[in-house]
C-alpha cells in the first residue's frame, strides 16, 4: 500500500537471495553520511596539527588548560588521522600523530617569558602527557595497520579475479601457427624438375 512506508526507509535486495529484501541497520547509514576524504601523508599530519593547536586554545580559553580534556581530545584526532589517510601513505599517521600532539601541548604548557622558558615547559608537558601521547599514537598505528591488511587482502582479491576472468580468454585463442617453410622445386610444375648442370 503506497504511503505507508516512510521515505527515510531504506532497503537493497540481496543478489542470489530469491529476491529477498532486507532493511539496512540505521548504524550503517549513519557511518555512510559520515565524511570519508583521503589526505596525503602531509594533509595528514596538517590536519592533526592544526586540529590539535585549535583543540588546546580553545583548552585554554573554557577549560583552563586542563589536561585531561586535551588528552580526550586527542585520542580521536588520532583516530580520525589514521582513518582519512590515504593507503599509499598509512605509515605517516603514527608519525604525524605525536608531532600534531607536541604542537598541540604548546598552548597550554605555560612557560615563562623567554625561548628558554617555553622550551623547559613544552618539555614537561610533554613529560607529563606521555601517556595520552602514547595511547593516541597506538590508536592510530592500529587503525592503519589494520588498514593496511584490508587494502592488501582486498587488491588480491582484485588480482585473482582479474587472473580468472583473463584464464578462459586466453585459453580459447588458438595458438599461432608456424609458417611453413618453401621446398626447393616445390612451386615447378611436375614433370619439369630442374636438370643438374653437368660440371666443366
Amino acid at each position: 500500500m503506497p504511503g505507508v512506508f516512510g521515505e527515510s526507509a531504506t532497503v537493497y535486495r540481496a543478489g542470489g537471495s530469491g529476491g529477498r529484501v532486507r532493511a539496512v541497520p540505521p548504524v550503517l547509514l549513519a557511518l555512510r553520511r559520515f565524511p570519508n576524504p583521503r589526505l596525503t601523508g602531509i594533509g595528514a599530519g596538517l590536519f592533526a596539527a592544526l586540529t590539535m593547536f585549535v583543540l588546546a586554545c580553545l583548552d585554554r580559553l573554557l577549560f583552563d588548560s586542563s589536561e585531561l580534556v586535551y588528552g580526550l581530545l586527542f585520542l580521536p584526532v588520532s583516530a580520525l588521522t589514521a582513518l582519512w589517510v590515504r593507503p599509499a601513505d598509512l605509515v605517516t599517521a603514527p608519525i604525524s600523530v605525536p608531532i600534531a600532539f607536541a604542537v598541540g601541548v604548546f598552548p597550554i604548557s605555560g612557560g615563562s617569558e623567554g625561548f628558554g622558558g617555553q622550551v623547559m615547559a613544552l618539555v614537561t608537558a610533554l613529560a607529563v602527557h606521555a601517556g595520552w601521547l602514547y595511547g593516541g599514537t597506538l590508536i592510530a598505528g592500529l587503525i592503519a595497520s589494520v588498514r593496511k591488511v584490508l587494502h592488501m587482502r582486498a587488491r588480491q582479491r582484485y588480482l585473482l579475479a582479474q587472473g580468472r576472468a583473463g584464464g578462459p580468454e586466453k585459453a580459447s585463442r588458438p595458438a599461432p601457427r608456424a609458417p611453413k617453410k618453401k621446398v626447393a622445386g616445390a612451386g615447378a610444375p611436375a614433370g619439369r624438375a630442374e636438370r643438374p648442370r653437368a660440371s666443366r
